[in-house]
């Protein structure tokens, strides 16, 4: 009987070990620095979550984490964010980076997508990521999450003001831009088990 569960549950039981493996390697960082802290490149950037389609789901779609890596160092940095609407701001050593892991939460829900777009950031500046859109599709099978980032005036100028109002040392430094390529990009979000943590009751949510 065990072994008969353990046969059924296997595929995200290794899931969740693997989330565990690779969360270990990565700095976890909080979603804003303080400025006493900056000391390499500081990254500015918004986060914004939504949910595309229909969802009877009582939560709506918020960003748990995001993870990027170093491409030359390999470093991995995961940001916690939690949140569906927010500025985010890192302390980061220059070089080129890959958005390669998000998080998205829906109350006890918790879904990992996988994703490749790249950004780079220039040694002792102050760089705006512009804001990230995670558009989430309807709860089923095959669930896809889409990101797509956009820097329009408005998107400068609350950032700016932001960074004003929360770092005033770097306001003499000219900031600068850097974009996510490819700026739009879809994947697959994986579930992994919801609580409360019944084999019963994760069979209902395979999707």
């Amino acid at each position: 009987m065990l072994y008969k569960l353990f046969r059924q549950h296997r595929p995200w039981l290794s899931l969740g070990a693997l989330c565990l493996i690779l969360s270990g390697c990565a700095t976890e960082l909080p979603v804003r620095v303080a400025e006493a802290d900056v000391s390499g490149t500081l990254v500015v950037g918004r986060v914004v979550t939504i949910i595309t389609g229909e969802s009877q789901r009582t939560y709506a779609p918020e960003l748990r984490s995001f993870e990027v890596i170093n491409t030359q160092s390999q470093e991995r940095f995961k940001v916690m964010v939690q949140s569906k609407d927010e500025y985010f701001s890192l302390s980061l050593p220059a070089g080129t980076y890959e958005l390669n892991r998000v998080q998205v939460n829906e109350g006890p829900f918790l879904s990992m997508a996988q994703l490749s777009a790249s950004f780079a950031l220039n040694p002792d500046v102050m760089t705006f990521l512009g804001t990230w859109h995670f558009g989430v599709d309807s709860p089923k099978y095959g669930r896809q999450v889409v990101v797509s980032m956009t820097y329009d005036e408005q998107d400068r100028e609350r950032a700016r003001q932001f960074a004003e109002n929360t770092y005033p040392t770097f306001n003499d430094r000219s900031p600068m831009m850097s974009v996510l390529k490819p700026s739009y990009e879809e994947a697959q979000l994986y579930e992994v088990m919801p609580y409360p943590r019944i084999l019963g009751y994760f069979r209902r949510h395979w999707w």
